[in-house]
């Protein structure tokens, strides 16, 4: 757990790192190679999160904006998921990282065959903290994802090539092979504050 007053400093140290990434390279494989380890930095301390961020709802998932570069070249958001909560099968449209930082989710990937039906794609996946699964069109971009737990919540941390909540996207109905678009938005209208370090700031003067 982080020390101190300046508990959202790993968040901060993230989001700074990803935007030096950023800077370098808009290269798929590049970044999410390079965002890889920078995110499991951030998912192995679990002190971090605002508990705003982490607060679950009784009908469905939330999708907290924790952070989205000012020129929506990537965001950061916590999904929380309460006991049997789940996505339908959805793609993204851009490349994308999931961290599980607390609990665990249950994953499936699809693909979507040349009839336009999709279709599960391999074994169903389950995400304990620590794990990080990646998504985009290059390497698999349609999946869905639950809540692995009956009794608790699990958060899992995401970081997109886009401000994602203002993504058009899919979901998929397996059963008939219908389409719809959708955006999914976030859950509140406010981020957390990475840059207040006047604590610290004050604390160097005494």
């Amino acid at each position: 757990m982080t020390e101190g007053t300046d508990r959202i400093a790993p968040l901060r140290e993230f989001v700074q790192a990803m935007t030096q990434l950023v800077d370098r390279t808009d290269d798929e494989a590049a970044l999410l190679a390079g965002a890889r380890p920078l995110l499991a930095r951030l998912i192995a301390d679990d002190g971090w999160l605002p508990a705003e961020c982490a607060v679950p709802d009784e009908k469905f998932y939330r999708q907290y904006l924790l952070h989205c570069d000012a020129r929506e070249r990537f965001s950061v958001v916590s999904f929380v998921w309460g006991p049997g909560q789940s996505t339908p099968v959805h793609d993204h449209t851009v490349w994308g990282l999931v961290g599980m930082l607390r609990g665990a989710e249950r994953c499936r990937r699809y693909a979507r065959g040349a009839d336009g039906a999709v279709k599960p794609a391999g074994d169903e996946q389950v995400l304990s903290p620590g794990q990080i699964e990646a998504v985009s069109p290059t390497v698999g971009d349609i999946h869905t994802v639950a809540n692995a737990l009956a009794d608790r919540p699990s958060v899992s941390i995401h970081v997109y090539g886009a401000n994602i909540g203002a993504v058009r996207r899919h979901v998929f109905d397996p059963a008939t092979g219908a389409v719809k678009d959708f955006v999914s938005g976030y859950s509140v209208a406010t981020v957390p504050n990475l840059w207040d370090r006047s604590a610290a700031v004050r604390a160097s003067l005494a």
